[in-house]
């Protein structure tokens, strides 16, 4: 395994800063942020190091990325763009799929073959109606991943945490009754996991279990931690909104048995790319918090990977 980070965290950074950062700490590859310029619309989103659409256009700047990353000693592991294809406004819907189009063909382009993202959800609707959904949208996404020779990684994060994304949340594929049923409609080679086990803590499911059944499934790896505060859950319940009884740590610092996940890893033979993901507020408000972030997280997972 290759242990690196999601570059979303470094929204301080160029690109070729980044790639600097990750090769000066001994990181062996990054999971590089790919957001249209300019659009934030949360927390951690809208960061783009790598510019898909200029991929495409551009040859040099494509050649560029990859020169840059491999005399730095880092490989990309994937282009990072997390949106709501299903959303249920249309306009968004659209340009959440025209730019993942982009993301998907600038993947192939750089020879990275990596898609990382969610499957989106309408967060009115409900799971069945959102299957009905993913029947409708996403055989074309795949259709173009398939031509592009690129895989398809969906994390498994809710994607609800305060009332914005009440009451079902902007991801789907969010536990394993319902990858079950999303696999059976889009029974593609090209679809497959962003494994992250904090997401499950705080859902109430074994963080490790589902990677025996999903194995073959598990195409990328996220290393988040999650804390839960049993007094504040004993306050509010499982009902309320999730930040209102955990919050995401960096690895060692939540409630994820980090033996117990990089074991099963193991276990099922997986040997591909597994990257941290900070979203820790107590390591925000400057540059050398964030650094420190991943610093830390990486001398923590070194004893595993």
């Amino acid at each position: 395994m290759k242990l690196g980070f999601v570059t979303s965290i470094l929204d301080a950074c160029t690109y070729e800063e980044m790639i600097e950062f990750a090769s000066k700490y001994g990181f062996e590859c990054v999971e590089a942020a790919c957001w249209p310029q300019g659009k934030a619309e949360r927390r951690y989103a809208g960061v783009s190091h790598i510019d898909a659409g200029r991929v495409l256009l551009d040859d040099g700047y494509a050649s560029h990325i990859m020169d840059y990353a491999k005399e730095n000693n880092v490989e990309i592991s994937a282009l990072a763009y997390y949106p709501n294809t299903m959303d249920g406004e249309p306009e968004k819907r659209a340009a959440a799929a025209a730019h993942l189009r982009d993301v998907i063909r600038a993947s192939a382009k750089l020879g990275v073959n990596m898609v990382t993202t969610f499957i989106g959800r309408d967060q009115t609707k409900t799971v069945e109606e959102n299957l009905e959904l993913v029947k409708e949208i996403w055989p074309p996404l795949l259709g173009l991943a398939q031509e592009e020779g690129v895989k398809i990684a969906i994390e498994n994060c809710p994607m609800l945490f305060g009332p914005d994304q009440w009451p079902g949340g902007q991801n789907l594929m969010t536990t394993p009754a319902i990858w079950r049923r999303v696999f059976s409609i889009l029974n593609s080679d090209y679809l497959g996991i962003n494994y992250d086990p904090s997401h499950f803590v705080w859902q109430m499911i074994d963080p490790v279990k589902p990677l025996y059944e999903f194995r073959e499934k598990i195409f990328h790896v996220h290393y988040k931690d999650i804390k839960l505060y049993p007094e504040r859950l004993d306050d509010c319940g499982i009902m309320a909104y999730p930040l209102d009884f955990m919050s995401p740590k960096i690895p060692g610092l939540g409630d994820v048995d980090w033996g117990r996940y990089v074991s099963a890893l193991t276990d099922i033979g997986y040997d591909g790319y597994t990257c941290i993901e900070i979203e820790d507020r107590a390591f925000e408000g400057s540059q050398e918090k964030v650094e420190k972030a991943l610093i830390l997280s990486q001398r923590y997972l070194r004893q595993y990977v």
